[in-house]
């Protein structure tokens, strides 16, 4: 009753032209919008009658000051809402193809406004103050550097060994920027921002996924109550209906599971059947990983040997990325064939394994490649093995971006006209969420361990990211069908998130800490050259601060709290607790969804 009085209140403050737009957006029925209403135009009525004279002057600008400001409220809410792109394609991608396929683009969105964001925090906070002390690039720019990053963007902000160790001032006695320590706070502040927000959004994804009761409200819910009435456009009207109708189908394929019973002897030859695809699978991401590791040697000993300057030694270096992302292409499809193989009944099921096959192979091989630059070219005669690590990188990231477009062509549309001119019988094919869930996931890796060596990788991985959206558009909408099994992913989300969370950004904060506090910088290039590790400049500076009263705070922060391991220890056992009381809270609301359902069901 109370929260009725209020927003009949707040109505009735609102201008003719807000409070009718409020009221259309209500989702309520027609009969309760019009009660509102009703109420809405007495509160007005016996306000002006209790008026009888004139408002002051101070009550009147207070009321125009807060409609104007509910009305720019309102706009500026308006504008943010148009600034979310590509609402409109996921609406037609979901009412087409389900959550199942939804979910990657959803994931992929995701992703690129992590790089944005992270792209601007870099560009900001390094690029822009290194462009004061930069120097003239005297290198000839000739095109193959846009292929294997090497050349003329060498001397770029675009890698670690291009920035300065100095204090950049601009004036004799104005304000100077340390780059040692915007270098290397900008990374970790941004790395901890990744964490908690990847952490938060875990949580409220498993909340919204798994324990919301709303959850479990069945098809009634959504074919009764979740009617948008404020639509009123044809074709809106038309996506709703879709939507609303894709849902109740993954719902109703989740209520009606078949359970199908297997004899002894077919039950032995499935887990033989999975047993052997596992040992397949396994073996093979052994081998791809030895092969990774002994090629990525040969490319050192290349790479070595030629002149420094040599493009054509450079090209040469494109053998590691091209193997690499033949392998991470072609693999993949061998898993496919083999969750075919294994016959799962829930189509569930085969992503997951599907995904956990993809996983280990490229997260192997991604280790591979870190142990290769962390012990090996960081131990080398390179004159910067940042550099040197970062235009590996680089190479891997562009040349991984091709093939995925290629795997969109060869995969897809090659599919889809062999199976609907030369082999009818295959027919058209279905959108692969495992394989290109895993591409997204071990793109953004490599992104997340180049950032150190080089700041502007997430800008270029923004833009293929951007790319790959239109092009999984494109060839989605033009050569794939729906899902033969309808079956709800709204869970999918979630497990993306925890992927990504752990082994993605897990590991590359280990490789991360690992180059930051044991690996002695270059002593020609980058912003740490000549220190003994990069961390040592945030010793030097809190040195320097002992000197200074006013700084005192920022010294007991560092020995108190940064270096002390009880801190750290007591930091743990309370997130543990909170934990634990957070998991026993989830699962007292499973268990009233659970007895919500059972009432709804009697």
């Amino acid at each position: 009753f109370y929260a009725e009085e209020k927003l009949v209140g707040n109505l009735a403050s609102m201008s003719k032209r807000e409070r009718i737009k409020a009221i259309q957006k209500m989702p309520k029925t027609m009969k309760k919008k019009r009660e509102i209403r009703n109420k809405v135009l007495r509160e007005i009525a016996k306000k002006s009658g209790s008026r009888s004279t004139q408002l002051a002057c101070c009550t009147q600008c207070q009321c125009g000051a807060a409609a104007s400001f509910r009305r720019f409220r309102n706009s500026l809410s308006e504008h943010f809402h148009l600034l979310q792109f590509w609402q409109k394609t996921l609406k037609i991608i979901g009412g087409k193809f389900g959550t199942s396929v939804l979910s990657y683009f959803i994931f992929l969105k995701w992703l690129l406004n992590f790089n944005i964001f992270s792209f601007l925090i870099n560009f900001s906070f390094i690029t822009v103050p290194q462009f004061v002390a930069a120097e003239p690039n005297n290198l000839s720019f000739t095109g193959l550097e846009l292929l294997t990053g090497a050349g003329y963007f060498q001397q770029t902000v675009l890698y670690y060994g291009f920035y300065t160790n100095a204090t950049i001032s601009k004036m004799k006695n104005g304000a100077s920027y340390n780059m040692q320590l915007a270098y290397i706070f900008t990374v970790g502040i941004y790395f901890v921002i990744c964490l908690l927000v990847l952490l938060f959004s875990m949580a409220k994804s498993f909340c919204r996924n798994f324990i919301n009761p709303q959850a479990y409200s069945g098809s009634a819910f959504k074919l009764l109550c979740a009617w948008d009435f404020s639509i009123t456009n044809e074709k809106a009207v038309k996506l709703k209906q879709k939507n609303l109708s894709t849902q109740i189908k993954e719902d109703l394929t989740e209520v009606n599971k078949e359970v199908l019973n297997f004899t002894v002897t077919e039950r032995v030859v499935r887990i033989l059947i999975h047993f052997g695809s596992w040992v397949a699978s396994l073996g093979l991401a052994v081998a791809a990983c030895a092969g990774v590791y002994f090629l990525s040697i040969n490319n050192l000993e290349l790479f070595m040997k030629g002149h420094k300057n040599d493009l054509e030694s450079q090209a040469a270096m494109l053998v590691l990325p091209i193997v690499t992302s033949l392998l991470n292409v072609f693999i993949p499809f061998f898993y496919s064939w083999l969750g075919h193989l294994e016959k799962f009944q829930n189509p569930r099921n085969k992503i997951y394994v599907t995904i956990a096959r993809n996983i280990i192979l490229k997260i192997s091989i991604i280790g591979i490649l870190c142990y290769y630059w962390l012990t090996i070219v960081a131990a080398s005669e390179s004159q910067c093995w940042e550099s040197l690590i970062g235009q590996d990188i680089y190479r891997l990231v562009l040349v991984d971006f091709i093939f995925c477009l290629l795997g969109s062509f060869f995969g897809e549309f090659l599919r889809r006209v062999i199976g609907t001119t030369v082999c009818v019988s295959l027919g058209v094919p279905e959108f692969d969420i495992g394989r290109n869930v895993l591409d997204l996931i071990y793109a953004q890796t490599l992104t997340w361990i180049g950032i150190l060596f080089s700041p502007l990788l997430p800008g270029i991985q923004m833009i293929l990211f951007s790319i790959v959206f239109y092009v999984k558009k494109v060839s989605l909408m033009r050569n794939c069908q729906p899902p033969r099994k309808v079956w709800r992913a709204a869970q999918m989300t979630t497990f993306f998130m925890l992927l990504l969370f752990f082994p993605s950004l897990t590991g590359a904060l280990s490789v991360i800490a690992v180059t930051v506090w044991r690996l002695k910088p270059s002593k020609e290039c980058g912003p740490f050259r000549g220190l003994p590790s990069m961390y040592a400049a945030v010793s030097e500076w809190i040195k320097i601060l002992e000197n200074y009263v006013s700084s005192k705070w920022v010294v007991w922060i560092y020995y108190n709290l940064i270096t002390s391991e009880l801190f750290f220890f007591i930091l743990s056992v309370i997130l543990l607790i909170i934990t634990y009381l957070y998991w026993q809270i989830i699962e007292g609301r499973r268990t009233l969804a659970k007895l919500l359902r059972k009432h709804i069901a009697n």
